[in-house]
C-alpha cells in the first residue's frame, strides 16, 4: 500500500524558510518514482510546485523558481521541499505526490502559513 506522509509546515514570518519532509512507502524501486510537490491555497484549486524525476531532474513552478528547492534522499525515500523567502502568497496546504502504476497518490497534505 502506497503511502506518503509530509511533515515540516508551521507558521512563519515573510521571508523566513521551511524545509517540508514527505516519507514514501509501499513502492518497490521508489527512487525511480517522480515525486512531486503540490499546493492548495483557500479558495483556489490545487496547484503543482515542483517536481523531481528519479534521475535527479527538477522542475519549478515559475512563482517558486530561485525560492524553493526539491531534493530527494533515496536511500531513505524521502523528498524535501526546502522553501525559502517566504511570502504570505506561499500560503497554503502542501501536498506530497507520486504517480505508481498510472494511479495518482497524494499525502494528507501539511500545512505552511506565512505572516506579512
Amino acid at each position: 500500500q502506497v503511502q506518503l506522509v509530509e511533515s515540516g509546515g508551521g507558521l512563519v514570518q515573510a521571508g523566513e524558510s521551511l524545509r517540508l519532509s514527505c516519507a514514501a512507502s509501499g513502492i518497490i524501486g521508489s527512487r525511480l518514482n517522480a515525486m512531486a510537490w503540490y499546493r492548495q491555497a483557500p479558495g483556489k484549486q490545487r496547484e503543482w510546485v515542483a517536481t523531481i524525476t528519479g534521475g535527479g531532474i527538477t522542475d519549478y513552478a515559475d512563482s517558486v523558481k530561485g525560492r524553493f528547492t526539491i531534493s530527494r534522499y533515496n536511500a531513505k525515500n524521502m523528498v524535501y521541499l526546502q522553501m525559502n523567502s517566504l511570502k504570505p502568497g506561499d500560503t497554503a496546504v502542501y501536498y506530497c505526490n507520486t504517480q505508481y502504476f498510472s494511479r495518482d497518490y497524494w499525502g494528507q497534505g501539511t500545512q505552511v502559513t506565512v505572516s506579512s
